[in-house]
């Protein structure tokens, strides 16, 4: 199908444009809206099922001319490690679609940043030029500032103007970096495909008049460093993590499922996508202490914090801290097993992820607050609720059977080959999960109900309709892993095998 990532990219945009046409009607912007998330869905399930699994070269692509005189395309293509994230894209976008029909201030308003954010979100994956990348980052930027800012909680200004200061900040640096990449190469380009055929070339030498020349820092060290600045802000790794809880907790529960399904993966694929394959030679020498070290702490004391939370959302939040350190840490390893089991841990932590703020949404559309301490007997009250919870739950602790377990223990394993010890530390993350899960299942499920909730309804069909198809996708990828490693393997491979050589030791 010709242009199928355009039209994927581009539907939802038009459709916010179309929906600030239509008359000011609740109930029909809001099923136009989930109207136009059908087709990219179906386009990325037609992708899915044409995709070649046998080659890493990147497929469906499309180049065209866009700004000749700066060798600026528009290029769009997929492969192993895109096709999973645009399925992922295009799966909560059409869920959270539904799960925002409870929305009543300024309708027309949310659902057209909404769809804008779709495309932004669906563009960064596709893009194959650095140029057309950056413009989707930023695409993707300004409505979810807004969707925060007007239809988030009582701190909403607060937490939206940091997510925004965070991003822009990171934003920046990756500017500069994607500058000097595009100067270093002859003829200058932005097309991402000349950049990493390009990355033997790159300057290993130590800069002159650099500060930390004794570190052996080269242009390749600086640059590697800037876009890792950026795409950790959206991780979010250790330090850089702070705008997230606040973004959660005040966010509407679908942007909180966008946010943590989606935004946080554009940081470890965009570091897949450049910092590997461009600028092999810093990833080698940098990988352990900017990629495993720091993955490993991300696991452990995201854990801890979540543990501490007394507020449901927050603690999923700091849950999604701690299992974006599996991907870094996985990622650091440069073993089959430890690459293949982080791009599936953002594919399963999009999905588990995605049910627990959904979770988290019902009961706070019903109790209007999420004090852990403030419920209590929910099972009795809520039973079919309570065992979707038990699903999500038991999922995000790793339960064999379940989607999580596969990806944690590909990247243990393959983690296990260079890093025993970061490898050890990671693993405590487990049981630490498993603490603070069933420890918010006691007290927020279990033991005598409150009276306060005796009369609470139970989940309805459309937010039923919202987490069946996350909970099938959790089952089946955790008995069968390989219907998603199948895509990324041969990719994953070949990413890969540019670093390797680089490796000491």
């Amino acid at each position: 199908m010709q242009n199928i990532l355009t039209y994927m990219t581009f539907i939802p945009l038009a459709g916010a444009a179309m929906i600030l046409m239509l008359p000011n009607n609740a109930k029909l912007v809001r099923w136009f809206s989930a109207i136009v998330t059908v087709p990219p869905l179906l386009m990325a399930v037609w992708l899915f099922n044409n995709f070649d699994r046998t080659t890493a070269k990147f497929q469906f692509v499309e180049d065209y001319h866009w700004i000749p005189a700066y060798n600026i395309s528009y290029t769009m293509g997929v492969d192993g490690l895109s096709i999973s994230m645009v399925l992922l894209t295009a799966l909560l976008s059409f869920i959270c679609i539904f799960a925002s029909f409870g929305i009543e201030k300024a309708v027309k308003g949310y659902f057209a940043l909404f769809l804008m954010l779709d495309a932004g979100m669906m563009g960064v994956f596709c893009a194959l030029d650095f140029f057309l990348f950056y413009v989707f980052w930023e695409v993707m930027l300004l409505p979810m500032y807004f969707l925060i800012g007007i239809w988030g909680g009582p701190r909403r200004e607060y937490a939206a103007i940091k997510f925004f200061l965070y991003t822009l900040f990171g934003s920046v640096l990756m500017l500069l970096a994607i500058l000097a990449l595009y100067f270093t190469v002859e003829p200058h380009t932005f097309d991402m495909r000349v950049m990493m055929a390009h990355a033997s070339k790159y300057s290993t030498a130590v800069l002159p008049m650099w500060p930390f020349n004794s570190w052996g820092w080269s242009f390749q060290h600086v640059i590697w460093l800037a876009l890792f600045i950026g795409f950790a802000i959206k991780i979010p790794a250790f330090p850089f993590h702070t705008w997230l809880p606040d973004a959660h907790v005040e966010a509407p529960t679908a942007i909180s499922v966008i946010l943590a399904g989606v935004l946080l993966k554009m940081g470890t694929y965009g570091i897949l996508r450049t910092n590997f394959p461009m600028l092999p030679v810093a990833t080698a020498d940098m990988a352990y202490w900017f990629l495993g070290a720091l993955g490993a702490w991300n696991i452990i004391y995201g854990a801890l914090c979540a543990m501490a939370q007394k507020d449901l959302k927050k603690l999923v939040a700091y849950s999604s801290v701690s299992h974006m350190g599996y991907v870094m840490l996985g990622m650091a390893s440069f073993t089959t097993q430890g690459l293949n089991g982080a791009v599936l841990q953002m594919f399963n932590h999009g999905t588990i992820t995605g049910m627990m703020f959904l979770l988290v949404g019902v009961v706070y559309d019903r109790a209007h607050h999420r004090d852990i301490e403030g419920f209590g007997g929910l099972a009795a009250i809520m039973p079919v609720y309570t065992g979707i919870t038990a699903l999500a739950f038991f999922a995000s602790m790793g339960l064999p059977g379940l989607s999580g377990f596969i990806s944690e223990i590909l990247v243990l394993l393959g983690t296990w080959q260079k890093y025993p010890v970061l490898t050890i530390l990671g693993a405590s993350g487990v049981i630490l999960t498993a603490g603070y899960l069933l420890w918010t299942i006691q007290r927020v499920y279990l033991g005598p109900p409150n009276e306060k909730y005796l009369n609470m309804a139970e989940i309805n069909g459309r937010e039923i309709f919202t987490l069946v198809p996350l909970g099938i996708i959790v089952i089946i990828v955790g008995i069968y892993p390989g219907v998603v490693l199948d895509m990324l393997r041969t990719t994953l491979d070949s990413i890969n095998a540019i670093v390797i050589p680089h490796l000491h030791g």
